[in-house]
């Protein structure tokens, strides 16, 4: 018997034009509890025949997508390699909200020592109670990897919020490059453990500007009976040669990801059509807390892409969305559509001014302002 207490919240959003990521013209959207319960045309008076509290929010002049997903930050922080005082701090969930980000992925860098997994698993589970949803990538830079559990594998197949490794990282100087057997058996554990939990399993690289660029995940591929799906690499941007390596890497199957550092989304993505890439296998990330990396800079280039950049809505929503939900097989994700989770975003039609968001179903974000208060974001009792 269902309590009062654990009626769903019902939520109707309507008059928006809806964004799948594909269009579907102007709909509503229903929520109830943490899900889209009915997407299209929804009669209003049937559903206060119901009898049950719902809210309206009114979409006019607004398109209507799903919650954007960030599938590389450095949620703990990151930095560091100048010093101390060139640490940056945690990022905070209201960061993320006023960027239209509803899920996140963790990862840790060059810094292993002062922050660690166990640190980076809690504020994943720190911002998941927050609302929002959040997964890690167990590793880091290093070569054997860091785990949580003593291997890759065990962790995908023991922790839920790890869905591959990463970021480890080929062609850098901070970094001695794998062999190719070695990285081998590090996807060979990821493929298998994947298997088992039903998790995307990739290897999340960090591509720095050596000249190997990735020569190494080409080899892996010709030598070896490994998943395209399970490569994926970033920062692919730093040269043009780097760039057309990645585009031919994205033809064989691998799933390849831009990250917004330099501020010039849209001139990247224009080279990557220009040049043959497929956009079905492209994400886009913050890289967020980097230094230049930053929630705010991920959502800021994703509208110039649009704005300046000579792109629709259409063509850049699904490197936010769909995409990479596909790569981290989180399928509740990435999409509009009954069943799925409930984060949706309502943007302003003319500027893409976040309006409203929703996280699971939750109203976190109404009329342009968080309404959600993170302990994390509070100041101490004095």
């Amino acid at each position: 018997m269902v309590k009062p207490n654990d009626t769903p919240r019902l939520t109707l959003i309507q008059h928006g034009l809806v964004h799948a990521p594909e269009p579907k013209g102007v709909q509503s959207v229903l929520l109830a509890g943490q899900e889209i319960v009915a997407l299209g045309t929804i009669n209003q008076d049937a559903l206060q025949t119901l009898g049950l509290p719902y809210s309206v929010v009114d979409a006019s002049d607004c398109v209507v997508t799903p919650g954007w997903i960030d599938p590389h930050e450095h949620i703990l922080g990151a930095g560091g390699e100048q010093g101390w005082n060139s640490r940056t701090a945690e990022v905070g969930v209201s960061e993320l909200l006023r960027a239209g980000i509803t899920t996140v992925v963790g990862c840790l860098g060059t810094d292993t020592v002062t922050r660690t997994l166990p640190a980076l698993l809690a504020k994943a589970q720190q911002l998941e109670a927050d609302g929002i949803s959040a997964y890690i990538y167990t590793g880091g830079f290093w070569v054997p990897p860091q785990t949580l559990t003593g291997s890759i594998m065990d962790d995908l197949v023991i922790i839920d919020k790890v869905v591959g490794a990463g970021e480890l990282a080929i062609a850098d100087t901070r970094s001695p490059e794998p062999t190719r057997d070695t990285l081998a058996q590090i996807v060979s554990q990821a493929v298998v453990g994947s298997s088992i939990a039903g998790k995307a399993g990739v290897i999340h690289f960090h591509v720095g500007s050596g000249d190997r660029r990735l020569a190494l995940l080409n080899a892996l591929l010709d030598e070896h009976d490994i998943p395209p799906r399970h490569l994926y690499p970033t920062h692919i941007t730093r040269s043009e040669a780097l760039m057309d390596e990645a585009i031919a890497l994205a033809k064989r199957g691998a799933y390849v990801d831009i990250d917004v550092v330099d501020d010039n989304l849209w001139q990247c993505l224009r080279y990557y059509g220009d040049h043959g890439g497929d956009f079905a296998q492209l994400t886009v990330s913050s890289d967020a807390q980097t230094p230049g990396g930053s929630p705010t800079k991920l959502y800021r280039n994703v509208v110039a892409a649009v704005q300046e950049g000579g792109f629709t809505l259409d063509d850049v929503l699904p490197l936010v969305t769909l995409n990479p939900a596909r790569v981290l097989k989180l399928d509740r994700k990435g999409r509009l559509a009954e069943g799925l989770d409930g984060d949706v975003l309502v943007l302003r039609q003319d500027t893409l001014e976040v309006v409203h968001v929703f996280a699971r179903g939750k109203h976190l974000v109404k009329g342009g302002q968080v309404a959600l208060e993170s302990t994390q974001e509070q100041p101490a009792a004095s």
